[in-house]
């Protein structure tokens, strides 16, 4: 595991600061005594992250200081050195809450079903500048979008933020696809038996059309390339997301079947490099989800999705056109197309992961395959609109394969049509 990518922060591992199962019963002991804060089922990931290591180096919330110096310069510091920090991550309370807590006391944090799930050392209680927040994160004046109604609607009752270190119990497995999801640790002894010298992680909070699954394929294709023994991690995001996207165990299920009915890169892969080598694409990818909310923040969220993905081990990770993107309520479009491209190369603090920049992507009848938009000038691509696909697939049919595999169709149909 020394030759993997060292986690975030200049450290030699990642962070945990999960509690060890012999001494669970003691920590439960230890927090039925305290005050109760709750924390609401979008933030909870966030406590399950800070214990497993996912945002090292940090160890829990963040106090005003670091808060503040994250809107205004996009940096951290550690062990004296700034190190790439975009979103700044602490836990909301209501002003009637604020008022009972203060630095050097000991809470209990708690789920929304009133369960205790962590132990928070209070370091800094402090007022939410959720305006600077929004304009730092989404780098926009205008509220009329996901991100700003995230805060100014869903945590419209929370006016202030609690930072500190905390001790959290392990995260309860998902029934269903509890299988994939594993702690930075658990991730790197994967990539370590695997023997992969370099790891390209795709990330996704959405079912896969061909031209998204491409990317993950011309990632890969790019660093088997550069001679590496490479491997690529389908890594969707599986945390809190907005309530029009598709649900975790649906799209769980069209991602394990890409890749075990063996779909991923089917007619899009490059034959001339995978025929010599005797494999093709599933050979090399592996699933593994991510617990952790969308912030929906494009360029700034970008960055986040990579120092996740360093944290795991990963070297590398895909970004595409309008990553992490949405756009205004009016269908106006917030940042530029590659923006999220560009923010790496503007960064004020170390960041080890390396990104795949990848254009746009789509089906050309030309060539019978998906490929990228710039080796097209001037043909018009095969298209379908987000709301013809819908249609389809409400009505039980199969969108047309060169659009999305045919397995992926199959599952959202079937989904759709009993919803």
């Amino acid at each position: 595991m020394a030759d993997l990518i060292a986690p975030h922060g200049g450290l030699s591992e990642p962070v945990c600061l999960t509690v060890k199962d012999a001494d669970v019963a003691a920590f439960k002991a230890e927090a039925e005594a305290l005050p109760k804060v709750p924390v609401s089922a979008a933030d909870l990931s966030s406590v399950y992250r800070f214990a497993d290591g996912t945002l090292s180096p940090l160890k829990g919330p963040m106090t005003s200081a670091v808060y503040n110096r994250v809107l205004d310069e996009s940096v951290i510091e550690n062990n004296g050195k700034l190190y790439a920090w975009t979103i700044p991550i602490a836990f909301p309370v209501t002003a009637a809450q604020a008022k009972e807590l203060k630095a050097g006391q000991k809470v209990a944090l708690t789920n929304p079903a009133n369960e205790v799930v962590a132990i928070l050392d209070v370091e800094d209680v402090y007022a939410w500048p959720k305006l600077k927040y929004i304009q730092s994160v989404y780098q926009t004046d205008r509220v009329d979008h996901a991100g700003a109604k995230m805060v100014l609607e869903g945590d419209a009752n929370n006016t202030h933020l609690i930072g500190g270190t905390l001790r959290a119990l392990p995260q309860p497995k998902n029934a269903k696809f509890g299988k994939y999801v594993l702690t930075p640790r658990e991730v790197r002894k994967l990539i370590a038996e695997s023997g992969w010298d370099a790891v390209v992680a795709f990330q996704t909070r959405n079912p896969l059309h061909r031209a998204h699954e491409y990317a993950l394929v011309y990632g890969l294709e790019t660093l088997i390339r550069e001679g590496k023994n490479a491997g690529a991690v389908l890594n969707p995001l599986i945390g809190e997301t907005k309530g029009d996207d598709v649900n975790a165990e649906i799209r769980m299920d069209t991602y394990e079947k890409l890749i075990t009915e063996r779909q991923l890169g089917d007619g899009d892969s490059d034959q001339a490099l995978w025929g010599p080598r005797k494999e093709s694409v599933p050979d090399r990818v592996k699933l593994l989800g991510l617990d952790i909310k969308m912030f929906y923040g494009g360029p700034k969220e970008a960055v986040m999705h990579g120092i996740y993905r360093q944290n795991m081990g990963y070297s590398h990770i895909i970004i595409g056109r309008k990553h992490a993107d949405v756009p205004y309520s009016d269908g106006s479009n917030i940042w530029g197309d590659f923006d999220a491209q560009e923010i790496f190369g503007k960064l004020k603090g170390d960041l080890k992961i390396t990104p795949v920049k990848v254009g746009f992507a789509a089906f050309y009848e030309s060539c019978g395959r998906v490929d990228l938009t710039e080796k097209h000038p001037g043909e018009k691509p095969v298209s379908i609109s987000g709301k013809d696909v819908r249609n389809t697939l409400q009505k039980g049919e199969q969108v047309d394969p060169r659009i999305m595999r045919p397995s992926t169709s199959r599952i959202l149909a079937a989904a759709m049509k009993t919803a």
